[in-house]
């Protein structure tokens, strides 16, 4: 039977409560705990508590296989991918067909039959095939007009009797999903927190410290607040609201980083307590940022300017759940975005030594097979690669966090001391090794630095060299 891992801990079990004692041998171990189960576990998703314990899916399926389970986990995500994927090679066919000369009537005819419609995505993985393909950019952008013709009515990028702040994706959406993602959390917090306070072991604090770290998500929230929102309050003329709202920001930024240190340090009581007066602190945020700070603008904000905050946003981050799909105006023709994002393709990188382009580099940073992430000298965790086979499991929405809250409690001391020597100078790089279902994972971190040896950051390579180890004698290019 398949098993989502995006399902809750609870779910999973609700369909096979032999499952609970497999998985909790495999690692999820506060699970044992009937408390730990009927709170944490309604939410907890398999998906993140393989994050936190730095395990991935195919550690967790052979786990299964060797309990003697016939149940497996799959990420639904990659099997939509796998979806647009096809999709697109199929458009970009039809578009190949135009390209070379066939009557537009026909191309449309077949379009219709196997489309009907056409998704912003789908559209992006056509251009990938296509280059992927070898057709120049130059000659895409040339056809846009003749694709726009032929496709006319049928690209569902949109849909026009939607406002544009209500479609997934606009800024003004993506703040109010977040809002609602928070309430969420902070109520099944409350919930964990009372039943800890009700005389819950201790056990109970792997739960509560898990949830903490996915609180700190928020910091995202208030950053791209204070970056994209407030420039264009203060463009308008408020200034005072800003200014008053940031600062307010940082109070919660400051009572959530003590709330976090009590849990550890102090009594269930003054730990609920602390909680308590933080999470109306944010309550009270959120009806401000619905309420006042969305009003203000809404009705003067141009789309050009909600355009920059969507690009923006991706930079920063999104706080605990991320757009599904690409806002894309009305009023903007979608094939001037196709072209848009071609010329972003076509751009090239100047290094002291060579040039590429983005998508080149892109492509050999995904071709490379070793599972690389970078931190920034702030500890922001900015990039992975998305090799073919990689060892540990990386989702979107860790782009942006402290590197500090992307790792379980009983390792952030280890991070901490890297980072601590890197920044310091006291080393260059630290490597170890770890057996993980009959691989040997080889994982280095070196410290990144300018030319004047100023740190930037830190890169975090880690690679299987169990094969490596096999190898003996020689073998000879083509043999």
């Amino acid at each position: 039977m398949k098993l989502s891992i995006d399902e809750t801990f609870y779910n999973i079990v609700q369909k096979d409560p032999e499952l609970r004692k497999i998985l909790v041998e495999f690692g999820f171990k506060p699970m044992k705990h009937d408390l730990q189960f009927s709170t944490v576990g309604k939410v907890v998703t398999i998906r993140k508590g393989l994050n936190h314990l730095d395990k991935d899916l195919d550690s967790i399926n052979g786990w299964l296989e060797e309990s003697g389970s016939t149940h497996i986990f799959v990420d639904e995500t990659k099997q939509e991918t796998d979806e647009v994927t096809t999709e697109s090679k199929t458009l970009g066919a039809l578009i190949k067909r135009l390209h070379e000369g066939e009557n537009p009537s026909d191309v449309k005819k077949d379009f219709q039959e196997h489309f009907g419609s056409v998704h912003a995505s789908e559209i992006v993985a056509m251009e990938q095939e296509l280059v992927k393909d070898g057709m120049p950019i130059g000659e895409i952008q040339r056809l846009c007009d003749i694709h726009a013709d032929v496709f006319n009515g049928s690209i569902e990028a949109i849909h026009a009797s939607m406002n544009d702040i209500d479609i997934p994706g606009h800024p003004v959406h993506v703040l109010k999903a977040e809002n609602k993602a928070l309430t969420d959390l902070l109520e099944t917090l409350d919930k964990t927190l009372r039943a800890y306070v009700n005389g819950a072991d201790d056990s109970i604090k792997f739960g509560i410290l898990m949830q903490v770290n996915e609180l700190f998500d928020i910091e995202k929230h208030y950053k791209r607040k204070e970056e994209c929102f407030f420039p264009l309050l203060e463009k308008h003329g408020f200034t005072a609201p800003p200014q008053v709202m940031w600062g307010v920001d940082d109070e919660i930024r400051s009572d959530l980083a003590a709330f976090h240190k009590s849990v550890s340090e102090q009594s269930a009581s003054e730990v609920y307590e602390r909680f308590i007066a933080l999470r109306k602190r944010i309550e009270d945020m959120i009806f401000k940022e619905e309420m006042i700070l969305l009003p203000m603008i809404i009705d003067v904000v141009t789309e050009d300017d909600w355009l920059k905050v969507a690009h923006d946003s991706k930079e920063i981050g999104y706080c605990l759940v991320s757009p599904t799909q690409e806002w894309i105006p009305v009023r903007k023709s979608f094939y001037d975005r196709v072209k848009d994002d071609l010329s972003v393709r076509d751009n090239s990188l100047h290094f002291k030594v060579g040039t590429l382009r983005f998508e080149e580099l892109e492509a050999v940073l995904n071709l490379l097979p070793i599972d690389i992430t970078f931190v920034d000298k702030n500890d922001t965790f900015k990039y992975f690669n998305q090799t073919k086979d990689r060892l540990f499991f990386r989702s979107q929405a860790q782009i942006g966090r402290q590197v500090q809250h992307c790792h379980p409690p009983k390792s952030l001391d280890i991070v901490e001391g890297i980072l601590r020597d890197f920044k310091s100078g006291e080393k260059d790089e630290e490597s170890f090794w770890i057996e993980i279902k009959g691989k040997l994972i080889y994982i280095s971190y070196y410290a990144v630095r300018d030319q004047f040896g100023a740190y930037m950051g830190t890169l975090e390579v880690s690679q299987d060299i169990k094969p490596y180890q096999a190898i003996s004698g020689q073998k000879r290019l083509r043999d």
